[in-house]
This record gives structure tokens, sequence and C-alpha cells, in this order.
């Protein structure tokens, strides 16, 4: 049985976050983590959907990936968070459900949760460091254990040299490219390693 469990979460409207979310899982499987998948709710408005064909493809598509609830929170040793900036800040889907987090910090159940984040933006310098960031800031409110990559690995460097967390470049149609998947698998192997020494 795996000795850490890890939370992946994310909100992603035309799929990059979603596939970030994918290589977080994996990574954390490969580090011996059992792992669950969820997203957190869409807030956006149909029409708004509907007017873009990524996005109603990818929220058709991934409409049985479970729903992110404070039961995965409480479960987890570990939360990886994935999402895209909105003008340098974290989406308002994730932002919804971290506000939800209340009950779960007002009894110290996030205290020393092991935490690290993911971002993307469709230009390199779209706002993904401020949004890692931000959502740092929750955690730090939470008493959680942020874990960010900083320059522990070459992988770091190849992707583009963010230390707050793998940051994806990506426009909608594209595929994350073999560099940001080595520095996301090297980013959740350290996540998972710290929260098992922290466990023992």
């Amino acid at each position: 049985m795996a000795d850490v469990k890890v939370a992946v979460i994310y909100y992603s409207s035309t799929g990059t976050n979603y596939r970030l979310a994918l290589a977080a899982k994996e990574a954390a499987e490969a580090a011996g983590a059992e792992v669950r998948v969820r997203r957190v709710r869409e807030l956006a408005p149909e029409s708004a959907i509907a007017s873009n064909p990524a996005w109603k493809a990818h929220v058709e598509a991934t409409r049985d990936v479970p729903t992110a609830e404070l039961d995965d929170l409480e479960w987890a040793d570990a939360f990886v968070f994935c999402t895209p900036t909105r003008f340098g800040n974290v989406a308002s889907q994730m932002k919804q459900f971290l506000d939800t987090a209340g009950p779960l910090w007002a009894q110290g159940k996030l205290v020393d949760k092991v935490v690290t984040a993911m971002s993307s933006a469709s230009n390199p310098h779209g706002g993904q460091e401020a949004t890692i960031l931000s959502l740092y800031t929750t955690m730090y409110h939470w008493g959680a254990i942020v874990v960010a990559p900083g320059y522990t690995d070459p992988s770091i460097f190849a992707a583009g040299g963010n230390p707050y967390g793998t940051s994806a470049t990506v426009n909608d149609q594209e595929s994350l490219d073999e560099k940001t998947l080595a520095a996301a698998r090297h980013q959740i192997k350290r996540l998972v390693d710290v929260a098992r020494r922290l466990k023992k």
C-alpha cells in the first residue's frame, strides 16, 4: 500500500492544465504515491464555453473526471494544484474551490500538508510565476508546507527556469513539450519525497 496520498487538483479550460495534472499523476504514482485527480467546478456560463470550440470540447471530454471536494483535501498528505493564469492570478474556478476550505482550515486539518503548484499561459511571460506565487499565499495561511522545485535539477533550467513551479507555455491545441514534462516529473517526485520524509 502507498505510504503517501496525493491529490492533484486542477482547473483547465482547453486542456493544458488537465495534461499537467495527468503528468503529475503519473509522476506521483511512479514515486509510489496513491493519487486522486480532481477537477474544480466550472463557473463560466454555458454561452462563454460554447463560444470557444476548444473549451467546449475539453469540458465535454472530461465530464467523467470527479469534481474536487473538501474530502480530497482532508484525505491527502500532499497537494498538486494546476491552474492557468488569469491576468497574472489564479483562475476564479480554482480560487472559489480554495475559498471553500475555510472549515478545514478552522479545524487545523490543512496544517503540514505538503503542496506544490503548476501553471500555464499562451506566452512565456503571461503571468505564470505570479499565478503560482498567488496560490502559495493561500497555502501559507493554511499552514501548509510549500515545496517548490527550486533549482534542484537541470530539467528546471531546460524548461525555462521557473523555480516556483512548472510553467507551460502552450496554445489551445498544442501538446506539452518533453522539457516541460521532465520538469513536472521532477517537481512531483520532489513533492512525494518531502511528504514521505515528513510522514516518517
